[in-house]
């Protein structure tokens, strides 16, 4: 969005949305806050993310008794933002110096197991009779026996079932690609493109494709409410 107003205009509108029609306004040096966002070129869709994870996080510890500021969901669009940018493949350099933050991975066993859980979740609510489904159900029987080595795999046998990971996960997005019709695959194409707009100046003509491609494949996964199955 190339308009740094009208991006903090529509935070404030869905931040009001989540505060269920609580007005909290963005000015100051919170209006300087999400501009900032905006300069980095965090796409709208990745902050409006991270204010959601904010909520969530709040609302689990329970009903809230005053509304939620804009300022207490920075770090969480950040982070939302270096998750972007990792699977798009934008570097923190190109993106204005600022820094990753990096989060604690999961064990690996836990991690499959959670990637199982969600490819259930996906298949019970999707057609039975396409090929992502059909990808979805030979995913899952495999996850299941590799979850269990797992739990002691070291070494080269550990580095394997990673390396494994992310070819399932390449495997599922290819099919998933492959049920979009034309029309929708245009849309995210274009988005793909919109959303890095900001960096595209920055970038090699080679690192630009790379990172279209790895934006258009995080929309398809969006699209199909796939996990991430890689572990990086």
């Amino acid at each position: 969005m190339s308009d740094p107003s009208e991006y903090v205009r529509q935070i404030e509108t869905y931040l009001c949305q989540k505060n269920k029609g609580h007005l909290i306004r963005v000015v100051g040096p919170a209006f300087e806050l999400v501009r900032g966002w905006a300069e980095r070129g965090v796409p709208l869709k990745v902050a409006l993310r991270g204010i959601d994870r904010c909520c969530e996080r709040s609302d689990a510890r329970g009903p809230r008794r005053r509304p939620l500021r804009i300022e207490f969901c920075e770090a969480d669009v950040l982070d939302a933002f270096d998750d972007w940018r990792r699977a798009v493949g934008v570097t923190a350099s190109v993106g204005a110096g600022d820094a990753d933050t990096s989060s604690r991975k999961p064990v690996l066993a836990a991690h499959i197991e959670r990637i199982i859980a969600r490819l259930a979740h996906v298949r019970g609510v999707g057609p039975s009779s396409n090929v992502l489904h059909e990808s979805i159900e030979a995913a899952i029987r495999e996850l299941e026996e590799m979850a269990a080595s797992a739990v002691k795999a070291r070494g080269a046998a550990r580095a394997l079932l990673i390396a494994r990971l992310s070819d399932l996960d390449a495997s599922l997005i290819e099919a998933a690609t492959g049920q979009l019709s034309e029309d929708v695959a245009r849309r995210l194409r274009a988005e793909a493109a919109e959303e890095l707009a900001p960096f595209q100046a920055r970038m090699p003509a080679d690192a630009w494709e790379r990172a279209l491609d790895g934006a258009f494949r995080r929309l398809v996964r969006e699209s199909w409410r796939l996990p991430t199955l890689t572990y990086e």
